[in-house]
Parts: C-alpha cells; structure tokens; sequence
C-alpha cells in the first residue's frame, strides 16, 4: 500500500484522468488477491488527504488498479517465483503489462461514459505507452533485486 501509494502521488493530470507510476503489477506478484484491500487502502487515503481521485470513484478506481496486478500475479508470478536469469524480464512483463491493462479499463471506463469521452480514452492509451516502460524497468530493477536479498517475499501471496 506504502509503495503503491507514494508513487502514485507523482502524477501527470491529463484530461479527466491522470498519468503517474502505479506499481501495482508489483503489488499483484507480492499480493495476490490482496493487492485489492492494499490498492483501496491507499486509494482511500489519496482521496482523503489530497483529493486524489476522489471517493465516488473509489470503487472502479480500485479495480482498474488492483485486478491488473492480480492478472499479472497468475501471469508472471510462476516465472518469477522459479528464478534464474528471466526474473528481470518477468519483472519488466509484470510492471508493463500491468499499466497496459490499467490504462486499457480506464480508457474502456471513459469510453463507455458517453461518446465526448472517446478521444480522451484515446488520449490515456497513448499516454500510457511511456509510463509502461518507465513501470516495466523500475518493476524489474525491485523484483531483481527482491529475488537476490529477499526471496522469500515472491513466495508471500503463493
């Protein structure tokens, strides 16, 4: 939630949305299906204490972070969990992959909002290609390094 919640602070306001880090396929492979409590929790305290987001979005906002995450975990966990020299690859599918659906439902969201919503749909994609490579290495530099001090902790949401 700490990790997820401070890097999202950091963010690009683009239209009704914003772009920023996430770190939630990082969340998904540590979690599992507790990376939805996790994701709330810190969500929550967003809205609360910065206006971030807001409560009457709490909800979708929750899924469009934390089920990327969760797919991620059934994904590339296996991979991850086994070790060896495709941890940093598995890192950066988890933290890429996880944005590329992130940004996916919430283009999907304002899509399906109403048809004025399209284009900044359109816009949230595009925006988010960056921000799937930037999350892919800074995903696979901590799963990397996790693997090589604290092993035990891909094996937590197992």
């Amino acid at each position: 939630s700490a990790a997820f919640f401070v890097a999202s602070l950091i963010h690009v306001p683009l239209g009704p949305s914003s772009v920023h880090l996430v770190l939630n396929g990082l969340l998904g492979v540590l979690l599992g299906w507790v990376a939805f409590p996790a994701v709330l929790l810190a969500l929550f305290l967003q809205a609360i204490l910065f206006q971030f987001g807001g409560l009457t979005t709490l909800g979708v906002n929750t899924f469009n972070m934390a089920m990327p995450g969760v797919i991620c975990f059934y994904l590339f966990g296996p991979l991850l969990r086994r070790g060896g020299p495709l941890v940093p690859i598995g890192g950066f599918l988890t933290g890429s992959v996880s944005i590329l659906l992130s940004g996916v439902l919430v283009a999907l969201d304002l899509a399906l909002t109403g048809e004025g919503l399209i284009n900044a749909a359109k816009l949230i994609l595009v925006a988010h290609l960056p921000v799937m490579a930037i999350e892919g290495i800074i995903t696979a530099f901590i799963l990397s390094f996790l693997r090589r001090v604290k092993p035990e902790m891909l094996e937590v949401a197992r």
